[in-house]
C-alpha cells in the first residue's frame, strides 16, 4: 500500500503527466492535428517476386542463380544446362578465381540465352542464418532484373531451399518507398526455386519464410516512414490492418484516459509536449497448442519521433531519430511472423508509442513522474525518455499478463554502439537461463547478441535525491544504467531481458539490405519465441 505522502504524489504525477491533454480545447485540437491524413503523400507498396518450388525450370530464360559450394557442384547442380553452356561458366569461374569458401558472387551475361547467370558461392556454412543470408545477397543483386528468376537448388535440403527462397525476399525490400520510380515500379516476375524437395520446400517456406518476409517487410516500413507519417495514432492503425483476419489474435489499444486510470504517469510524462498523445499497443497471440504457463511478452521501444524534448539534440543527425520506434516495430513484426505461421505459441507484444516533442507543456528535467507501479522517476535529461515509455510497458505486463518471461528491446542508447558498433547488440538479463536461449535464438536467427553486465553500481548510479530513481545515471556505463532502470520496473524474479539494438537497427545500404531500417529483431523475437522454454521465477542478483 502507497504512503499517505506517497498517495498524493501518485496523484499529482499522474494530474502533471495528463496536463497536455486535459483541457478539452486542447484535447479536440490535438486529436484534429493527429489524425490529420497528408494529402499528397503516397508510399510505394513493397514489391516481391511470387515464389514456386519446381522440379524443373520451366524455361531457360530470364535469370539464373547458381549455388556452388565447389566446383564439382557445377556438374550436379547445373545439370540442366547444356554442356556448351557449363563450360562457359567454368572458364569464368576459372578466370576471376572464384572463391567456393567464402560467401561471395560472380555474375556472368551474354551465355546461352540467359540474361544473366549469377553465381553464388554457399561456403561450408550451411546454418539457416547463412543460408538466408545468401539469399538476402542475391536478391538484393537481382533488384534491377525484372524477368524471372530461377534458382538451382538441386541436392540441397528442403530446409536449405526454403531458407534461400526467405533471405531472397528479405533481400528483395526496398526503402526508397517515396521515390517517384518506385511508385512507377513494374510488377516483378516471379521466382522459381527448382529442387528435388519442392513439396517439403514449399510447406517450409509458405509455413514459416514467407510470414517471416512478410513481417520484416512490416517492421522495416515502419521504421523507414517519417515521423509526420508514423506516429502513436498511426502505428496503432498500421498494427491493426496487418493483423486484419489473422487467427488467434487480439488487440487491445489503452488511450490517454485509459493510461490514466492505470496511473501510467511515465509514458504520459513521455508525451506531453507533443500534439500526437501517446498510445499502448497490445496484441497477443494464442495458437493452437501452446503451452501454458502465462505469455511470452516482448516490449518494445516506440518513440516515433525523437527531438530530444526540453533536452534538445543537435541538428545533425537528429532525422535519424524517426528510427527510435524500431523496437515497437520489431515486436509487432515478431508477433505477425508467429500468427501468420500459426505457431504454438502464447505470445504478447507490447508497443510503447510515443512522440517526443518540447512544447509549453513538455515535461523538464527536474521533473517527478510516477510510473504505473508506483516507482517515482526524477527526470534528469528528456532525452533519456525510451526507458520512460518502457517503464509503463513492463510493470503492465508484468503487473497484468502473468509473463513467463518480459524481453524489452530498444533503441535505447549511444554508449552500446561505443562498446560494440553495429555487429552485436547488446544483452543485459539477471535471468542467465533467459540470457542464453535469447544467445542461442541470435546465432540460429543471424541477428547477434553480446551478452553484457548489470553490475551492482548501475543502482548507485541511478540513485536519486528526491524519487526513486532517475532517468539517467552517472557517465560511463550509459547502457547498463539504462538496463537497470528499466528492470527496477519489474518484480526480481520475473525473468527478463533487456537488448538494446541502438547501432542495429538502422543503417546505410549495402549487400544484404537497403539503406534505412534493417528489421533487426524480428527474426530473433521470432526464432526465441518459437523455442522457448519456462525459466524458474526466482530472484536473481545483478
Amino acid at each position: 500500500m502507497l504512503s499517505s505522502r506517497n498517495a498524493i504524489s501518485a496523484g499529482l504525477s499522474i494530474v502533471l503527466s495528463a496536463a497536455a491533454w486535459a483541457s478539452p480545447v486542447i484535447a479536440q485540437t490535438r486529436s484534429a492535428d493527429a489524425v490529420a491524413p497528408s494529402l499528397t503523400l503516397k508510399a510505394a507498396r513493397q514489391q516481391q517476386r511470387a515464389v514456386a518450388f519446381v522440379a524443373a525450370p520451366a524455361a531457360m530464360t530470364g535469370t539464373l542463380v547458381l549455388p556452388l559450394a565447389s566446383e564439382t557442384d557445377l556438374a550436379t547442380r547445373a545439370s540442366a544446362l547444356s554442356e556448351a553452356e557449363r563450360s562457359a561458366v567454368a572458364r569464368a569461374l576459372g578466370s576471376a578465381e572464384f572463391d567456393y569458401a567464402t560467401q561471395g558472387a560472380l555474375s556472368l551475361r551474354g551465355i546461352g540465352g540467359w540474361d544473366r547467370i549469377h553465381v553464388v558461392s554457399t561456403g561450408s556454412d550451411m546454418s539457416p542464418a547463412a543460408l538466408q543470408k545468401l539469399g538476402t545477397l542475391a536478391g538484393r543483386a537481382l533488384m534491377k532484373d525484372k524477368g524471372p528468376v530461377t534458382v538451382l537448388a538441386t541436392g540441397l535440403p528442403a530446409e536449405a531451399a526454403a531458407e534461400i527462397a526467405t533471405g531472397m525476399g528479405i533481400g528483395e525490400y526496398r526503402s526508397d518507398i517515396y521515390n517517384a520510380k518506385a511508385l512507377q515500379a513494374e510488377a516483378m516476375a516471379g521466382t522459381s526455386i527448382v529442387t528435388d524437395a519442392a513439396d517439403g520446400a514449399r510447406t517450409l517456406y509458405e509455413g514459416r519464410g514467407k510470414p517471416l518476409v512478410e513481417a520484416m517487410a512490416f517492421a522495416r516500413d515502419l521504421s523507414n516512414e517519417p515521423g509526420n507519417v508514423v506516429y502513436p495514432e498511426s502505428f496503432v492503425e498500421r498494427a491493426r490492418a496487418a493483423f486484419s483476419g489473422v487467427p488467434g489474435v487480439s488487440i487491445e489499444v489503452l488511450d490517454v484516459p485509459a493510461m490514466e486510470r492505470l496511473g501510467m504517469g511515465s509514458i504520459l510524462g513521455s508525451g506531453r509536449g507533443s500534439a500526437r498523445p501517446p498510445r499502448m499497443l497490445i496484441v497477443r497471440y494464442a495458437g493452437r497448442g501452446a503451452p501454458s504457463g502465462g505469455p511470452v511478452v516482448l516490449a518494445g521501444k516506440g518513440i516515433t519521433f525523437d527531438s530530444g524534448g526540453i533536452s534538445i539534440k543537435n541538428s545533425g543527425g537528429m532525422g535519424d531519430m524517426k528510427f527510435d520506434m524500431s523496437g515497437a516495430a520489431s515486436v509487432v513484426g515478431a508477433v505477425l511472423a508467429l500468427s501468420k505461421s500459426r505457431a504454438p505459441v502464447d505470445v504478447v507484444a507490447v508497443a510503447a508509442l510515443s512522440e517526443n516533442m518540447p512544447d509549453g507543456n513538455a515535461a523538464r528535467p527536474s521533473d517527478v513522474l510516477q510510473a504505473m507501479n508506483g516507482k517515482t522517476i526524477e527526470i534528469i535529461s528528456t532525452d533519456a525518455e525510451g526507458r520512460l515509455v518502457l517503464a509503463d510497458a513492463v510493470a503492465y505486463a508484468d503487473a497484468r499478463l502473468n509473463p513467463a518471461a518480459i524481453v524489452d528491446i530498444a533503441t535505447l542508447t549511444g554508449s552500446i554502439v561505443t562498446a560494440l558498433g553495429d555487429d552485436y547488440a547488446g544483452l543485459f538479463s539477471r535471468h542467465s537461463p533467459l540470457a542464453d536461449q535469447l544467445l542461442q535464438a541470435g546465432e540460429k536467427s543471424g541477428d547477434a547478441l553480446w551478452r553484457m553486465p548489470l553490475h551492482p553500481s548501475y543502482a548507485e548510479d541511478t540513485k536519486s535525491t528526491i524519487a526513486d530513481i532517475k532517468n539517467s545515471g552517472a557517465s560511463g556505463a550509459g547502457a547498463g544504467a539504462g538496463a537497470h532502470f528499466i528492470g527496477a520496473f519489474i518484480k526480481p524474479e520475473t525473468p527478463w531481458a533487456h537488448i538494446d539494438i541502438a547501432g542495429m537497427a538502422w543503417g546505410s545500404g549495402g549487400d544484404t539490405k537497403a539503406a534505412g531500417s534493417t528489421g533487426y529483431g524480428v527474426r530473433l523475437l521470432e526464432a526465441f519465441v518459437r523455442d522457448f522454454q519456462p525459466v524458474p521465477k526466482v530472484a536473481a542478483e545483478e
